[in-house]
């Protein structure tokens, strides 16, 4: 994540406005938006999923509901030590509560780290915007690669000729989703209203999420907290499946089994994750039914370890990569660069081949891999 460019006037300016002062020393500031949370949607839940669901915590219903009651008033609750930060509570919520955007406030509040201060304190520096940042030729349509340089290499070929090269790249359209690891919701409510300040100011009205983080920030995290979105997001699965339909003549099926590895922030997103299996059936390929998918889903583990430690990091790929071999998987289909990049060598020693999903359709068409090329 360290590419830098040459500003261009635009970020000229706005690094001499907006994003002149350090945002480490702000990060207790005032005027920040309020989470949406409604108590009374907890007190009358009848199944209270968001905790009963937990992978790595176990509830009966009365005590989730007792728990969320108790975090929500301020009060202590083991939960708030031992939620490990893998977002399911947000999906397996279907009143839209935001469980565990209220878990990770009152982290905060009561000063709970979920690691060092000085892991904390090195991602927000990396997510600082510095007026780097790259833009194409905008359009009102804009492909945003967040801040992951891998999509530079990535997007390419017909799939996207439409579109390119009207992208974006950098901090300053950086998402901040991550931060909710790190129990700091303040610094996401510092920096995302003015990263819709600079969509804003390119007058942009549709943003292909290419980062499944960056929809789920968008559709999600912002209108938790009241913080205004200016365009219409598009996770990259449905414009992939629109792109493919259009496409559909140029399909030649895989027949390949695969295995999804759905990430973490796909929990903000959960009414898109039917993509994956629309776009499995339109190329041909074979999504294996395996007990860790869907809502059942494993993270990559990479972020688990880094703040709860080894055992755990181990404990989930293992689980997740036996799962994978024990139905047969050919292939381990990724979603996010940061899992590919966690897992990827992992599932080459199990006979797996790792494939970005982008990779896997432009492959359905015809196109090499940009991971074979």
């Amino acid at each position: 994540m360290g590419l830098t460019t040459q500003p261009s006037e635009f970020a000229a300016d706005r690094s001499r406005s907006l994003f002149s002062d350090s945002l480490l020393d702000q990060e207790k500031g005032e005027n920040m938006s309020a989470l949406r949370f409604n108590e009374d949607l907890c007190k009358t839940c009848p199944t209270c999923d968001c905790l009963v669901k937990c992978q790595y915590m176990d509830f009966s219903v009365d005590e989730a509901r007792e728990a969320m009651i108790r975090i929500y008033e301020g009060e202590d609750s083991f939960v708030l030590q031992d939620c490990v930060t893998c977002y399911g509570c947000e999906e397996y919520c279907r009143r839209g509560n935001h469980p565990f955007y209220l878990i990770t406030e009152k982290r905060q509040e009561k000063g709970i780290l979920t690691s060092p201060r000085a892991i904390t304190r090195q991602w927000i520096n990396i997510g600082e915007p510095l007026g780097k940042y790259r833009l194409g030729e905008i359009g009102k349509k804009v492909l945003s690669f967040g801040f992951m340089p891998e999509f530079l290499h990535l997007v390419k070929g017909k799939l996207f000729e439409d579109l390119m090269p009207s992208y974006i790249f950098g901090q300053e359209f950086f998402c901040n989703v991550v931060y909710i690891h790190f129990a700091n919701t303040s610094i996401i409510k510092k920096r995302l209203p003015l990263v819709m300040d600079n969509f804003k100011e390119l007058g942009v009205k549709e943003v292909v999420c290419m980062h499944d983080e960056c929809y789920g920030s968008f559709t999600s995290l912002a209108p938790a907290y009241g913080i205004e979105v200016p365009f219409t997001p598009i996770h990259y699965f449905e414009f992939l499946y629109n792109r493919l339909k259009e496409l559909e003549g140029e399909i030649r099926p895989l027949n390949i089994k695969v295995a999804y590895q759905r990430p973490c922030s796909s929990r903000l997103s959960s009414d898109k994750h039917h993509f994956v299996k629309d776009i499995m059936q339109l190329i041909g390929a074979d999504l294996v039914e395996r007990e860790y998918q869907d809502a059942n889903a494993l993270c990559c583990g990479d972020i688990l370890g880094m703040i709860f430690g080894y055992d755990i990091r181990y404990d989930v790929q293992k689980r997740n990569l036996d799962d994978m071999i024990a139905h047969g998987a050919q292939y381990c289909v990724f979603n996010c660069p940061a899992c590919q990049n966690t897992l990827a060598d992992k599932v080459i020693k199990r006979g797996i081949k790792p494939i970005h999903m982008i990779d896997l359709c432009r492959m359905a068409i015809g196109e090499k891999p940009e991971t074979e090329s």
